[in-house]
């Protein structure tokens, strides 16, 4: 079970990539239920460190630190592609390696495994700037460079900035199940998973009312989304002629009813097809599109994917169409 991470920084760390690091694993979050990671950054050269956007940092603790970890987390760094890497660092990768450590680098990351030999004869993914680089410098590792990340366990290597969190959420997804890795996702308000580049897509809440006008109606509408209504019986409901409350509800929302209740049953479909068994036709009654054909429409235009593809991403291709 993947409980201890470490990130080990050198000098020039490029921040965005160590923050998708602690941002995945650093991060407390159990008042959502969700695991906390025993969490450290490690410097590989001493206690202060520059980065690549001008400011400094001070690092509580050395190599020691990677010793005991389960994940060893490499950010990109500036020059890595060039520089020459501390032998102990490289050393203390290849001890965590043979003792069964997965290793995880994040774009320029890479070169710092490859530079360890933990590369040799395995596939990997880094940005495509340095694609080139890396395969000229390192002839004994095949690089992928139309990628997100590449998983040759223990090594995942990741391509560019944002495609580390991708390998990040993969790490978590293969340790603890889609469910966890999906929820974080949904705390960091990005796509659960990516592949090779299809976006594929989370939860997006429409804006919630600024008013209290059409609340109580709002309520309502989200606990009868199975049922059809009308504009004219919700503006009953709201004790207002159609138009003024076709009008209000815009201007609360942003949107129109018939649009909210459309998301509304989408989001619904999307949390059954990710956490239950039932078939497409079931989901869509309670979901109130009827029908298999109208859902498999609506999801089509709202996330791109069909019902059964979505069901895939989020449970494996085992699961239950």
């Amino acid at each position: 079970m993947l409980q201890n991470v470490a990130a080990v920084v050198l000098d020039g760390v490029n921040p965005f990539e160590l923050a998708v690091v602690c941002e995945v694993f650093g991060t407390d979050r159990s008042d959502d239920g969700l695991p906390v990671y025993d969490f450290a950054v490690a410097s590989a050269e001493g206690p202060v460190l520059s980065t690549r956007a001008g400011f400094s940092m001070n690092v509580e603790h050395g190599l020691e630190r990677l010793e005991e970890a389960d994940l060893i987390a490499v950010p990109a760094g500036a020059r890595f592609e060039t520089r020459e890497f501390p032998p102990e660092l490289l050393e203390a990768l290849r001890r965590a390696a043979d003792r069964g450590a997965r290793i995880l680098s994040v774009c320029s990351g890479v070169f710092v495994v490859a530079a360890a030999g933990l590369l040799d004869g395995r596939r990997c993914a880094v940005h495509w700037y340095h694609a080139e680089e890396l395969a000229q410098a390192y002839p004994q590792l095949t690089v992928e460079p139309d990628v997100l990340y590449v998983d040759e366990d223990p090594v995942i290597t990741s391509a560019g900035t944002a495609a580390g969190i991708d390998a990040c959420l993969h790490i978590v997804r293969k340790e603890q199940g889609p469910e966890v890795a999906n929820r974080i996702a949904r705390r960091m308000v990005v796509p659960p998973h990516r592949d090779g580049g299809q976006a594929q897509y989370i939860e997006r809440p429409l804006p919630l009312s600024h008013g209290d006008t059409v609340a109580e109606v709002l309520v309502w509408m989200e606990r009868h989304l199975d049922e059809e209504v009308t504009v004219e019986q919700l503006a009953d409901r709201a004790h207002m002629s159609p138009r003024t409350f076709a009008r209000r509800f815009q201007q609360e929302t942003g949107t129109t009813p018939y649009r909210w209740i459309l998301r509304q049953r989408v989001l619904l479909a999307q949390r059954l097809l990710e956490g239950t068994d039932e078939t497409v036709d079931a989901i869509a009654g309670r979901a109130g599109f009827g029908n298999a054909a109208a859902l498999r429409h609506q999801f089509v235009q709202a996330i791109g994917t069909t019902p059964n593809a979505y069901r895939r991403t989020f449970r494996g291709p085992e699961a239950a169409a």
